[in-house]
């Protein structure tokens, strides 16, 4: 179901991803984005999987267009918002889905790292004698989205904690039929 709340977040979102996104680490021809994954973090849990991808896709796009993110952004944000989103949703609602994040974005670094990293002519530096791209994009984008989901619990925990989250997700017809029965 489409909702004008859920809509609402996700283009607020999308705008912070864009405002957060000169703040990159540059590694190798990519540029690590730790608010993209606290993003997806936070999307996955509180707007589902679908819409977590659709603000990856946005943020990546619209960085991509700025100067402010690669090619590497879609395969960098898009499968941990999915994964995030789809554990949460789909497999256990618990807030410390966030930290499911890494998982989809290791999919994406071995994804970039066998099929897009071959047209860069300059890959991932060697780090401790590690000279496959694969591992080396794992490693890397660790470093990015470890703390990015550490981030996106501790948003998710803040806004549950101020009620932010309750007001987003249930719509306010159902909040008056139940405030109507106590």
């Amino acid at each position: 179901m489409v909702s004008t709340r859920k809509i609402s977040m996700s283009i607020i979102l999308v705008a912070l991803g864009v405002i957060l996104s000169p703040v990159n680490i540059p590694m190798g021809p990519t540029k690590a984005f730790p608010f993209q994954h606290m993003i997806n973090a936070v999307t996955g849990i509180l707007l589902g999987p679908w819409y977590a991808v659709l603000i990856a896709t946005a943020i990546g796009a619209i960085r991509i267009s700025l100067g402010t993110g690669t090619i590497f952004a879609f395969p960098g944000g898009i499968p941990g918002a999915l994964i995030v989103g789809f554990f949460y949703w789909y497999v256990r609602k618990t807030d410390y889905s966030a930290f499911t994040e890494p998982i989809g974005t290791s999919i994406g670094a071995v994804i970039s790292a066998l099929f897009i990293v071959q047209f860069f002519p300059r890959a991932m530096p060697p780090i401790f004698g590690i000279t496959s791209q694969a591992t080396l994009f794992v490693i890397y984008w660790l470093f990015s989205c470890v703390p990015g989901s550490i981030l996106g619990f501790l948003v998710v925990k803040a806004l549950r904690r101020t009620g932010f989250a309750d007001r987003i997700l249930i719509p306010t017809t159902v909040r008056k039929e139940s405030s109507n029965r106590r």
